[in-house]
């Protein structure tokens, strides 16, 4: 709430103040369920204290895994590095790699000569273990995209990518209709391409109707669990069942 709102309040209890009175200030509540009640409290001439609003904390990732994650990461000159510890910080779009010597700390890697990287992911109860490889966006219509990274889900005749995006929304719950949303969170905001043999890309979402319209040369529902896949991980198998008939 902005401070010109406030001036009219301090002026009409100023007459209250020369009366030695004592005007004791309520708390203004800044949650959105009570909003016309801090409208109505500001309208009746009522003073208040503003809460200064700060984030009760943060919900959400920026990273695309929380744990440091085995790498290999392939330069310019065709050259590969060791295996290295790195988190891909999504949000900010850097790689971070931690220190051997030193494992409470890390370092950003100057990723300017950085083509892809493969991170090797440990199985859990959810997956078994696997690998995840990026690579440059360069079929990407913008050179902002093309300089960040996607995943290659499926590369055949056809190549399924996926490119990781991050939004961070900050708390809001000052105003009297605010959302009352007191965390700051950051949600994800991935999308997926097709990249069809013409080298022509194709925005779309995981369904079996977007994904036969990008590849209307492929008879995606004639292939088992084409119609219950949802994830990417399915998905690839479809595609890389359908390209084999």
């Amino acid at each position: 709430m902005k401070i010109r709102y406030v001036i009219p309040l301090l002026l009409a209890v100023t007459a209250v103040q020369a009366q030695n009175q004592k005007t004791e200030i309520p708390k203004l509540k800044q949650d959105g369920v009570s909003g016309k009640d801090n409208v109505r409290a500001l309208v009746d001439g009522n003073a208040v204290s503003l809460p200064r609003g700060e984030s009760y904390g943060l919900k959400g990732s920026p990273y695309l895994d929380q744990r440091w994650l085995k790498t290999n990461v392939q330069l310019t000159n065709e050259t590969k590095t060791e295996s290295m510890l790195l988190k891909y910080d999504i949000l900010e779009q850097r790689l971070l790699v931690r220190l051997p010597q030193s494992p409470n700390d890390s370092i950003r890697l100057n990723d300017a000569s950085v083509v892809s990287f493969t991170m090797a992911v440990p199985g859990d109860y959810n997956q078994p273990a696997h690998q995840q490889h990026f690579r440059r966006f360069m079929e990407a219509p913008t050179l902002e995209q093309q300089l960040t990274y996607v995943e290659v889900v499926y590369e055949g005749k056809y190549t399924l990518l996926k490119r990781y995006s991050k939004l961070k929304r900050k708390a809001n719950y000052q105003g009297p209709y605010s959302p009352d949303q007191r965390y700051d969170e950051i949600n994800d905001q991935n999308q997926y391409y097709l990249l069809r043999p013409d080298k022509t890309l194709v925005l779309l979402k995981l369904t079996l109707k977007t994904l036969q319209a990008a590849a209307p040369e492929l008879a995606l529902k004639s292939v088992p669990g084409a119609g219950k896949a949802s994830t990417d991980v399915e998905w690839a198998a479809v595609l890389a069942a359908a390209e084999k008939k």
